[in-house]
């Protein structure tokens, strides 16, 4: 069932028809990153999310009905994974992908469990799950690992 809010926006969850619009907008709005990086490659940026699809642990984002992006939450060790978080970069900046976390992260808090992610070094993403509480965990040239426990275990 969607999950639907007064800003235009909604979750559903995803079917395997939705993945080719998944991999496709994943291409474009990692493009930035990627090749400020020297990481990009047209095939495999696609290929890894392909590869690494659960629909199951994935939802569809919508604005006023039409796709817009899409996030997995999935499980992971103690919580959760949060990956493949994809907003059109048209709509970025809007207060969408922000209000899309804190609806994901009320639920893992909720459920007393940490979130895991990664972020590409340098990307603008990272602002973002730095105010909603991640912190750093680990990092490489590449990759910046965060971590958010939830309220409960911060202390």
């Amino acid at each position: 069932m969607p999950v639907r809010t007064a800003q235009g926006w909604a979750l559903r969850p995803a079917t395997p028809e939705d993945l080719e619009a998944m991999v496709e907008l994943r291409a474009v709005v990692m493009r930035p990153d990627l090749v400020r990086l020297g990481r990009f490659d047209e095939h495999r940026v696609r290929r890894r999310l392909r590869d690494s699809y659960l629909p199951q642990y994935t939802s569809v984002i919508t604005v006023d009905g039409n796709f817009a992006g899409s996030v997995t939450l999935r499980p992971h060790e103690d919580g959760h994974c949060l990956e493949n978080f994809l907003l059109d970069a048209q709509l970025q900046g809007q207060g969408i992908g922000s209000a899309v976390l804190s609806t994901l992260l009320a639920r893992t808090d909720a459920e007393g469990v940490p979130v895991r992610l990664n972020v590409l070094q340098g990307s603008a993403a990272r602002r973002l799950y730095e105010r909603y509480g991640f912190t750093l965990e680990h990092e490489d040239p590449v990759d910046v690992f965060m971590v958010r426990r939830p309220p409960a275990l911060t202390a």
